[in-house]
């Protein structure tokens, strides 16, 4: 199966997509992956992404395209992949079509997950990070330590960071509303669009995916 996944900020894509793309047997393609890998590696697109992001300016399409474009082409994508915040708005959605065109394939769904507003900010803005070791994260509301602003693993600091105060996850919903949401109108014209709830347990969301996908 070739698989694009959608879904707002905080909505549990990079999780969901990890036990689909198991649960499939198809490469997790994601767009942090492919930038860290293409950097690493020093790979063309990996420096010429660099230098914009050196300069604090943002990717363009045509790096990001050309980025997920090498990776699709790779052995292990012959038999389908997930891709998890590519394409991130139309351009990219419409070059995705005309590489797969290309090659004579074409995707089998879009999986939207769905997720009430207020509660990607509840998601975002709750989360607490320890200073000692970013791996252990917290949750005020859903996981909270024993002791309030200490990490019950090592005794670190949980702090909250930047990226996840309620003013900065509302700002990166309103990208996601403008320059991503309209990707789904695209492909609802193509009739790909397989929307589900992303509410509730992790186990529960990932079998509520795969019921959507098998219908």
């Amino acid at each position: 199966m070739r698989i694009v996944l959608v879904g707002p900020p905080g909505a549990g894509k990079g999780t969901q997509a990890a036990y689909l793309a198991k649960n499939l047997a198809i490469p997790h393609i994601s767009t942090g992956d492919l930038f860290r890998a293409n950097i690493s590696q020093g790979t063309p697109l990996g420096q010429k992404a660099q230098e914009y992001m050196r300069a604090g300016q943002l990717v363009p399409d045509e790096v990001t395209i050309g980025m997920a474009k090498d990776r699709m082409e790779q052995a292990d994508a012959e038999g389908g992949f997930l891709l998890d915040g590519f394409p991130r708005n139309l351009v990219q959605a419409e070059a995705l079509d005309e590489i797969l065109k290309a090659d004579g394939m074409q995707l089998d769904a879009v999986l939207d997950l769905e997720v009430p507003e207020d509660e990607v900010v509840k998601r975002i803005a709750g989360r607490r990070m320890c200073r000692k070791d970013s791996s252990h994260i917290f949750h005020v509301v859903y996981n909270p330590p024993k002791a309030e602003g200490v990490c019950d693993i090592c005794g670190g600091e949980l702090y909250q960071r930047e990226d996840d105060s309620e003013e900065t996850v509302r700002e990166r919903l309103e990208v996601y509303h403008t320059q991503t949401e309209p990707i789904i109108d695209y492909y609802k014209a193509q009739g790909l669009v397989v929307t589900i709830s992303a509410l509730g347990k992790v186990a529960e969301v990932t079998q509520r995916a795969m019921e959507a996908l098998e219908r």
